[in-house]
């Protein structure tokens, strides 16, 4: 609620401060909630425990002793950010895809990195090792680990000889199921959800004709069932249209990845909002894939090297490398893919369909947790969407596919999950990367991340 008394705030303050714990008053910034309204100048926010009790215009009035005052003037606010679509423990500087790089250790140094970066939950979307992975969920939903608060979506379904690729995701029997008959799905889902996952993942295409099949309808129906009658939701792997037309016929509730082949069509556009059908982009997984080896000026700067373990940037720094990259004939077909993927964001998002965040961040080396979702952010904007909405699909939007409440926008009962910027990212996207501070469940957990050790 706003408030517009000084009553009403001093009111508030007296009963946070004669509580088990004072509240913390923020006051003077620029505050961009989340929910695509403009900025709201000289905002203060009262937080109380893990969450924002106040949330209006400005106010100075005498503060109840105990109580904190943080003075952000000249900063501007935005929630923590929600990825949607990411993965834990499958990559260490260079190295990806050994079963043995999913440990407690590695995930929680990946989350710690997030967090660093302003992203304050995380979704591991599959290849999930479940006895590290629940315990970590568990401890992080507590707040008794420190990282991103963690979702995922168990071990995750593939195809036999199929995706995911073998020879990338080198993933032992406890992270992947890889069922040959409908049963064999059907008893796939039972485990998952009687271990308690949040989503249900599956891979159907075969990595743009790299390997020699796909999953078949009847695998993926049965699973779509099965997880339905669990009252869970299923995300799909997905790079052709026919395929993602075909899935949300069949009921599929999330699209995993942009479709990249060719331009979308209406009756797939009505499909989507028909069926209600989610869909993440992830359009940096494509540029991610050549845009090092061209060093843009954006490599130079702290926010992209304090996010690069020291095994990564030697590589980046290798001609040999970067010629390679350059060289390689899967170069012009990732930037045609990514060309496609942003045409099909921007017409998808104008037709009202709804539109999750999310970067594939930790299944690859190349794409780095934390840096991918600002960058994400930018090229969402060159699709065409606006800053303020392309803050608004990674905040409120992002919450809203993993059926969040608490979190996602800046107000009154919500999480106090936020970063502090230096700038003003609707007028520049470019503003995310200029981050102060951010806070986690009422605590600043992180400052600028020229301070932080990847």
């Amino acid at each position: 609620m706003a408030f517009h008394r000084p009553l009403l705030l001093a009111t508030a303050l007296l009963a946070a401060a004669t509580g088990a714990q004072a509240a913390t008053v923020i006051r003077g910034a620029r505050v961009i909630d989340g929910t695509g309204a403009p900025p709201r100048d000289d905002v203060t926010l009262v937080v109380d425990g893990d969450h924002f009790s106040i949330v209006g215009p400005g106010l100075r009035v005498k503060m109840p002793d105990g109580t904190r005052v943080v003075d952000y003037t000249g900063k501007t606010i935005i929630p923590g950010l929600v990825s949607d679509h990411g993965h834990i423990g499958l990559v260490d500087g260079t190295k990806s895809g050994q079963p043995a790089l999913y440990n407690r250790d590695n995930a929680l140094r990946q989350l710690r990195q997030w967090r660093a970066y302003g992203v304050t939950t995380v979704t591991s979307l599959g290849l999930n090792n479940a006895d590290v992975f629940y315990p970590l969920r568990t401890d992080l939903h507590a707040g008794k680990a420190e990282g991103a608060d963690l979702f995922g979506a168990d071990h995750g379904i593939g195809v036999p000889n199929g995706a995911p690729p073998a020879k990338m995701m080198q993933a032992g029997t406890n992270q992947l199921d890889r069922p040959a008959t409908p049963d064999e799905a059907r008893a796939a889902v039972d485990a998952a959800a009687a271990r308690g996952t949040d989503l249900i993942k599956v891979w159907v295409d075969d990595f743009n004709g790299s390997l020699p099949v796909k999953m078949k309808p009847e695998i993926w129906r049965a699973v779509i069932a099965e997880a339905h009658s669990k009252h869970l939701r299923v995300a799909a792997h997905i790079y052709y249209l026919a395929d993602a037309r075909q899935l949300v016929d069949d009921g599929v509730d999330i699209l995993a990845h942009g479709v990249r082949d060719k331009p979308v069509d209406q009756g797939f556009i009505d499909a989507m909002k028909q069926h209600g059908t989610w869909y993440i982009a992830t359009l940096d997984l494509n540029e991610a894939a050549f845009i090092y080896a061209r060093h843009p000026a954006w490599m130079d700067q702290p926010f992209f090297a304090h996010a690069v373990q020291p095994a990564l940037a030697t590589q980046f720094a290798d001609g040999a490398w970067r010629d390679k990259v350059q060289n390689d004939g899967s170069t012009p077909v990732n930037e045609a893919a990514l060309k496609t993927n942003e045409q099909n964001l921007k017409a998808l998002y104008d037709a009202g369909v709804k539109i999750g965040f999310g970067t594939d961040a930790g299944a690859t080396p190349l794409r780095i947790p934390g840096f991918a979702e600002h960058r994400e952010l930018a090229l969402m904007v060159d699709a065409g969407l606006t800053p303020l909405q392309s803050i608004q699909v990674a905040t409120q939007r992002a919450a809203e596919l993993l059926g969040l409440e608490d979190r996602g926008v800046i107000a009154n009962g919500k999480r106090a999950d936020f970063i502090v910027l230096d700038g003003d990212p609707s007028r520049d996207i470019e503003a995310t990367t200029h981050i102060r501070a951010v806070w986690q469940r009422g605590v600043q957990v992180s400052g600028s991340v020229d301070t932080f050790t990847p």
